[in-house]
């Protein structure tokens, strides 16, 4: 099971106060009105940053951090991810999981063989999409429906999927 999740990238600096402008990867980009702190992953180390304010500009979430004063100081963020650990995610509701626990995870057909790892998941609006990479390198793309997964092992990392007719070609 995933650590953390990311919830947004730093696009850039915002004014000359130490805001920063955050691209959110969350499905409720309302999430960040309830958070006190986030952690900046800077590759090398893993770092808390307090929330002090939040503002919404257009798609864009513009948080001030208490550590962070000046726009010099800000602009050393830029391209970082900000991630939440699992106490502070969304919690789920009945039947749902977290896609980054997902991926990685084995894809079995109902006849018993293995078609790949579940590399992406893609949201459509409809249904979400699992990208599979198969052992020789092909994706194959499969509608997550009902008539397709058929069952999700999240703690095993196995995925059980009906190859419905043309998905292969």
């Amino acid at each position: 099971m995933e650590k953390y999740f990311r919830v947004g990238v730093i696009a850039n600096t915002h004014g000359v106060h130490g805001e920063v402008k955050v691209y959110p990867t969350t499905e409720d980009i309302r999430r960040f009105d309830g958070l006190k702190e986030v952690i900046l992953d800077n590759q090398k180390e893993k770092k808390t940053l307090h929330i002090t304010g939040v503002k919404y500009f257009k798609n864009m979430v513009i948080l001030k951090f208490q550590e962070i004063a000046d726009m010099d100081q800000a602009l050393l963020l830029k391209g970082k991810d900000l991630l939440v650990d699992r106490d502070h995610a969304i919690p789920l509701e009945e039947g749902e999981y977290y896609i980054a626990d997902i991926l990685g995870s084995t894809v079995l057909t109902d006849t018993g063989e293995t078609l790949g790892i579940l590399t992406d998941v893609i949201q459509t609006g409809a249904n979400d999409v699992y990208v599979v990479k198969t052992s020789n390198g092909k994706e194959v793309l499969l509608p997550v429906i009902d008539e397709c997964v058929l069952d999700r092992n999240i703690e095993k990392k196995l995925v059980t999927v009906h190859m419905m007719k043309g998905l292969l070609d």
